[in-house]
């Protein structure tokens, strides 16, 4: 009787397990990704950088020319004194003349759009090589993404972009003038990013690390990563911290004299990615570097990188669970941070929510009425109003995911987001594929659809 009643238990806990939908693994880097060697010689005073890049692409469709975005020249960045120039271009080894838009640039800055001519256009699976030089320079003590204050450089998304999108083409919305990111770009194999420093200084980068190699009184640092879709570097006199947290290896950057010192920094990392896994699923990336920027205020994130100001031991702990978050949203499942800005802050708000416990600090009620409705709106839509804009898509998109939750309960809406991260790794998602993912939870694409995130059916 003790036997059968044991084997009635198994099978019923077989039954409820195999009754239960399970998380499919993630979808693999695509194996026809852009391949992209980048180059970046800093100057002595750290004030810029002269660049260069060689892109491998194989367009998914037909193509006549090549588009790459400029971002250090979008309004906020460029009022940093921020700029990137491009000083020269081949395709295939010959030289031609890029065309550069202002694409919302501010007058007086480079354009943000940089087209290439191709001498004929080029059919769907045949591989074309970009090579281009370019001049970075960075603003003092800019609140931005790049600058250059204390001794210290740092600088992302700070070389031309290939802004292919597989499926759709060419991403070329202009720039916001609000603060916040604009960027989308496929992944691509970063076969090499190489950063050529004064001797003595640290470097953060991306990937995984190489030997260093010294030369004049100069070094250059190597790194390489399998599947990426951005850069991050900085530059400066650091204090490294290196330690395994949560299965990935933690590169910390922190000069002297912080207000949080490199213990608490990695016990909060560590901490956060602890909860944020058994929500979102493995961390997506093998190495992760964290470098902190004197000019910046908050946090910005990369795949596999993360830039903080000096921020406070007590403001740790959300901030960074929310640029932790990214590496899911944004980093491993992109989008166009342009036009759907919601995809990436909504999703990592929320995860920031659960993740420090502290979801009743979003409500629906908090959202003014002049905002409601409105979370689906580009970067374009709020100005140059950060207030509103982080009103109107950070908090109106963790409350509604939040509230969203609560109605169809926690265990089936956290098992959608696996999915919709597992199938849609690796790739720009669009707001379809959310819809798709919560297509048997009608209670939440409804809400999304109430709050203008996703279109009336």
């Amino acid at each position: 009787m003790i036997r059968a009643a044991v084997v009635a238990a198994l099978l019923t806990l077989l039954v409820a397990c195999s009754s239960a939908p399970a998380t499919p693994p993630r979808a693999a880097p695509d194996p026809a990704r852009p391949v992209v060697s980048l180059a970046f010689a800093v100057a002595d005073d750290l004030r810029g950088a002269t660049g260069r890049e060689r892109v491998a692409f194989t367009p998914d469709a037909p193509v006549c020319e090549l588009v790459f975005r400029a971002w250090p020249n979008a309004p906020v960045s460029a009022a940093e004194g921020n700029a990137l120039r491009v000083d020269s271009a081949a395709m295939d080894g010959t030289a031609v003349t890029p065309r550069i838009d202002a694409a919302g640039a501010p007058a007086g800055a480079p354009g943000t759009l940089v087209t290439l001519p191709l001498p004929s256009c080029v059919p769907a699976g045949r591989t074309v090589t970009a090579d281009l030089g370019f001049t970075l320079t960075l603003g003092p003590d800019a609140d931005d993404r790049l600058g250059t204050s204390r001794g210290i450089a740092w600088f992302g998304s700070a070389f031309p972009l290939l802004a292919w999108v597989r499926g759709q083409g060419w991403a070329r919305t202009p720039a916001a003038a609000v603060p916040g990111e604009n960027a989308v770009s496929e992944e691509f194999a970063l076969r090499s990013l190489e950063v050529t420093a004064p001797s003595g200084l640290a470097v953060s980068g991306v990937g995984r690390a190489l030997d260093p190699v010294p030369a004049g009184g100069r070094t250059t640092h190597h790194f390489t990563a399998d599947a990426v879709r951005d850069v991050a570097v900085a530059v400066g006199p650091y204090e490294v911290t290196e330690r395994d947290v949560a299965g990935t290896r933690l590169h910390l950057l922190l000069p002297p004299g912080t207000r949080t010192g490199p213990g608490r920094w990695v016990a909060e990392l560590d901490t956060a990615i602890g909860r944020l896994e058994p929500l979102l699923g493995p961390f997506p990336y093998p190495d992760l570097w964290v470098a902190l920027a004197p000019g910046q205020s908050s946090g910005i994130e990369y795949p596999g990188a993360l830039q903080f100001g000096d921020t406070r031991p007590d403001d740790l702990a959300g901030l960074a669970t929310h640029e932790l978050a990214h590496q899911w949203f944004y980093g491993l499942v992109g989008n166009d941070q342009g036009l759907h800005p919601w995809m990436d802050e909504a999703f990592a708000t929320w995860a920031e929510a659960v993740a420090t416990g502290r979801p009743d600090e979003y409500s629906l009620d908090a959202v003014p009425d002049r905002l409601d409705g409105r979370l689906g709106d580009p970067m374009s839509a709020w100005g140059d109003r950060f207030g509103r804009y982080e009103a109107g898509v950070y908090t109106q998109g963790a409350a509604t995911l939040l509230e969203a939750r609560r109605r169809v309960g926690a265990p089936a809406f956290d098992d959608a987001v696996r999915r919709y991260l597992a199938v849609n790794a690796h790739r720009v998602a669009t707001p379809a594929d959310v819809a798709a993912a919560f297509r048997g939870l009608p209670a939440v694409t409804d809400l999304l659809t109430a709050r203008g995130a996703l279109p009336p059916a």
